[in-house]
Parts: C-alpha cells; sequence; structure tokens
C-alpha cells in the first residue's frame, strides 16, 4: 500500500468519523430524554442555544430563539396529549419575540402542568416562555433577564427618555417616530406579559397582587436588558421559582457542549476528588 492509498484512506476516515460521533452523540441524547420522560412521566422538549460552527469554515454564530424553533416545538405540543404534563428545558439569550409568543401562548393552553428548566440561563425571551410555565425550576446559581422591548441595538425604554429630558421642539421627526414605536412596543410586551401571568389553568401560578410589581420590574427598563434576575431577586417579586435540578437535567446539558475552537477556556478534574489534597501546615520561622 502506497502512501497515495493511506492518504485517501486517512481522507474518507477523516470525513466518516464526524458523522459516526455525530450519530452517536444524538443517540445518547435521546436515550436520556426518554428516560428523563419515563421518570417524570411528562413530555421533555429542549431549547438549547449554543454558539455553532458553520460547516468546515469554523465562523462562531450565536443562536436564538426563532420562527423554526417556534414550529418544531408547536408540533412537539401539539402532539403531546393535553393529559401529558410539558417540562421544558432552557438555556437560550432570547430572540425573535413572534416566534417566543408563539411557543408561550402554547403553553399556557396546554392541559396539563408545564414545568421549566433552567439549569444556567434564560435571558429576554427565555424569560418570557418561563413566565408561561406553572412552575421554573432553576439551578442556584441560574439567571433569567429583563423583556423590555428593544429596538435595534437599543432599550425602547431609553428611547422614550429622550422625550421627557428634551424640549418637543428640539427633537428631530425620526426620534419622535421611534419613540412612537417604542411606546407600543411597551405597551404590547406589557398586555402579553399580563396575559401570561394571569394564567389561572390549571391553577392560579402568580399572586394577583404581584402581577403588577412583576410587570413593572420586567418591561419598564429599569435595569440593562442582558441585567441578571437571580433566584432570589425572581422570587421577591413573585415568580413560581422552585430551587434545585434534577441530576438528569445537568446529564442532558452535558450532552450539548459547547463546540470546541481552539484550546478550551476552562479545564478541570470532572470527578469529585475521593482524597482531596491536604494543605501543607504553615509553619513561622524562626529569628535566629
Amino acid at each position: 500500500m502506497n502512501f497515495i492509498s493511506l492518504f485517501f484512506i486517512f481522507l474518507i476516515f477523516s470525513s466518516v468519523q464526524p458523522a459516526i460521533q455525530r450519530r452517536i452523540v444524538e443517540s445518547r441524547r435521546l436515550t436520556a430524554i426518554r428516560t428523563l420522560e419515563q421518570q417524570r412521566g411528562s413530555r421533555v422538549i429542549l431549547l438549547i442555544h449554543r454558539q455553532e460552527s458553520i460547516s468546515l469554515l469554523g465562523i462562531p454564530i450565536s443562536r436564538f430563539i426563532n420562527i423554526e424553533d417556534s414550529e418544531q416545538i408547536l408540533r412537539a405540543i401539539r402532539l403531546t396529549p393535553s393529559t401529558v404534563p410539558i417540562d421544558l428545558v432552557l438555556h437560550t439569550p432570547g430572540g425573535l419575540v413572534l416566534a417566543t409568543e408563539q411557543i408561550a401562548r402554547a403553553l399556557i393552553r396546554h392541559g396539563a402542568k408545564v414545568t421549566v428548566f433552567i439549569p444556567h440561563y434564560a435571558m429576554s425571551g427565555g424569560t418570557m416562555l418561563a413566565m408561561a410555565a406553572d412552575e421554573i425550576v432553576m439551578d442556584e446559581n441560574a439567571v433569567l433577564g429583563p423583556v423590555d422591548p428593544q429596538l435595534g441595538n437599543v432599550a425602547a425604554a431609553s428611547i422614550l427618555k429622550v422625550l421627557e429630558n428634551k424640549p418637543i421642539e428640539k427633537i428631530d421627526d425620526q426620534t419622535l417616530i421611534t419613540a412612537d414605536v417604542a411606546r407600543k412596543a411597551i405597551n404590547q410586551v406589557q398586555r402579553f406579559v399580563r396575559t401570561l401571568l394571569e394564567d389561572t389553568f390549571p391553577r392560579q401560578k402568580v399572586q394577583p397582587t404581584d402581577i403588577d410589581k412583576i410587570i413593572d420590574r420586567l418591561t419598564t427598563g429599569q435595569v440593562t436588558h442582558d441585567y441578571p434576575i437571580t433566584v432570589e431577586e425572581a422570587t421577591e417579586i413573585g415568580l413560581p421559582i422552585t430551587v434545585g435540578l434534577p441530576r438528569e437535567i445537568y446529564n442532558l446539558m452535558d450532552l450539548y457542549p459547547q463546540p470546541m475552537v481552539g484550546r478550551p477556556t476552562v479545564q478541570y478534574i470532572p470527578m469529585p476528588y475521593q482524597n482531596p489534597p491536604v494543605l501543607p501546615t504553615s509553619q513561622k520561622r524562626g529569628n535566629g
């Protein structure tokens, strides 16, 4: 066998190996999902957005909630009997408002209990989906985020601040038009969030006295759009938070790793230490 033959065999193996690895990982994912469904008697749906790579170019792109996501999740909900609970695992920075609202409406219309699991973060549209659930189960270090609308890269609430802080005759027409759109966007989001929080089927999930406080805190731009809302803060404003994820959720997340680009930025020994290292005893030096 000459060098050219070996080279072609190497190319064939290199092209086939990733496909085989993907099949193995996909099989492990399906097995883990089926195991969790059997344990909880539910339909498990995952919405996990990682940074992906384009083909062989290795160009990183960010993933967000989009229409394709809403189509797939709506289909999964339609295929779920109304008596079967839904468990939605969320790991997302948010995304398209239209897609998010479609998913959220489908969740509140589902006849059985809807539980959202958040192992790390569910920002913006992810928080909106969480509010559509009957129970939000979070890791103690996981976070939610504000749902105030954004116009391009600017918060709608910040655009309205211009009208408050500047005389109307000194504001150009384009800013006035943008401010009008911003006001409409905030009103629309507030109406929709109220619809989610006032949902009482199959049971009331948020105390009526907390609804206005939640809407005011999350939709009016009091903080930046990437502000992390901790478990403690989310509980304080009245969201139905439960702390403590099943181990199976973490196992599922392990099957959706961030694609490797170059060297890893974080490394550690994954198994707990059976015999932790002993620190040396400090000794004082003598003076003489």
